[in-house]
């Protein structure tokens, strides 16, 4: 019995070692397993201060992290104007990617319609970490049912910039 709470005591502490150096601000996150209603007021009120920023030109980093094709896991950097996604470059190479593996991804109210979806799917885990001043999603994980194996996905947005 002392075994497993031994073991747990270590891997919290080592998950204080990856603590990031920089403060970072505050991120409101969600779960479907606390409250279904919680998570979709959450997910209104961010959306919400989304779409008051009234932002049509932006640029951000996407990942994505699945049981996919490894070309569909890379770091690309997505570029949007006038809300239309206007190209998806490799953040190592500089170099257009194929822009199908990511047209479900390749805009803010994209990401948001996913997680709508989820919701409304009432998927079995669903974890959404928000920027709190812009509100758009930093960190999707949704795992729709967990009773099956690879139907996982994870999302990580950064670095949202406004563009001319």
């Amino acid at each position: 019995m002392r075994l497993p709470i031994a073991i747990s005591a270590i891997l919290v502490a080592s998950l204080g070692l990856n603590a990031p150096v920089m403060p970072q601000p505050p991120i409101q996150v969600t779960q479907t397993r606390a409250s279904t209603s919680f998570t979709f007021e959450q997910f209104k009120i961010n959306y919400r201060l989304w779409r008051r920023q009234r932002i049509p030109n932006y640029r951000y980093e996407f990942t994505r992290s699945c049981n996919c094709l490894p070309k569909a896991t890379e770091l690309v950097i997505i570029q949007v104007r006038n809300g239309v996604t206007t190209s998806i470059t490799s953040k190592e190479t500089g170099k257009p990617v194929d822009a199908q593996l990511f047209q479900k991804y390749n805009t803010i109210p994209k990401l948001f319609n996913i997680i709508r979806n989820a919701l409304i799917k009432k998927a079995a885990n669903l974890t959404v970490q928000y920027e709190p001043k812009i509100g758009y999603p930093t960190q999707i994980n949704i795992d729709y049912n967990s009773q099956i194996a690879d139907d996982e996905i994870f999302f990580t947005i950064k670095n949202l910039q406004r563009i001319n």
